[in-house]
């Protein structure tokens, strides 16, 4: 597999491989029920939190997932997660996912940090040429979320997933392409290239 550095960050976030011991941090940021409407599971219950940290573990010993712990760089905070999955080397894509950040980070822009450096990787280290990125369609929060990184609808997958409430979830993909990257990195992220 190709190589991960030990960490990606910007001025505001830092991002390194999750690890176990980030279970008490994870649970006590994640005790906002709301903030799992969207979400496969509902890590504010502890078992199914423990359930998505094995599959993050099992999935990175296959080497098609990524799992990473996002800190707060100006306090130093664990402040949520995100990974890059779904890694195909042959096809030179992944995805940006399974993104969650505590209530009180949530419209601090520091989301948008994180997709910065995991694109940033993705295209100018990997030279890899899709990035995916998809959500509950009902998510509007998300979509707006990924419109404004330059992201690109592309359409719905219907009854695509469960929910940990047993909704079946249509799914909304988006993708940024790497002919799409140094233009999206001068208008959406202008403010962010070093």
């Amino acid at each position: 597999m190709f190589f991960i550095p030990g960490d990606f960050s910007t001025d505001k976030v830092l991002l390194r491989p999750m690890e176990p011991h980030d279970f008490n941090d994870f649970l006590l940021l994640s005790q906002d029920a709301d903030m799992w409407k969207f979400f496969s599971l509902n890590l504010a219950d502890p078992t199914q939190l423990k359930k998505w940290m094995d599959a993050a573990f099992r999935e990175q010993s296959l080497q098609t997932r990524i799992p990473l712990t996002i800190l707060e760089k100006a306090s130093g905070r664990i402040i949520g997660s995100t990974s890059m999955g779904n890694i195909s080397e042959h096809d030179l894509r992944l995805e940006i996912g399974w993104s969650w950040l505590g209530r009180e980070f949530r419209g601090t822009g520091l989301n948008r940090h994180c997709k910065f450096t995991l694109m940033q990787f993705a295209f100018d280290q990997l030279m890899f040429e899709r990035i995916e990125f998809k959500t509950d369609v009902l998510n509007v929060r998300a979509r707006k979320g990924l419109q404004k990184i330059g992201a690109q609808e592309e359409g719905i997958l219907r009854s695509h997933m469960t929910m940990w409430n047993n909704r079946r979830r249509d799914s909304i993909y988006f993708s940024v392409l790497k002919y799409d990257w140094p233009k999206i990195q001068q208008t959406f992220f202008k403010d962010l290239i070093s």
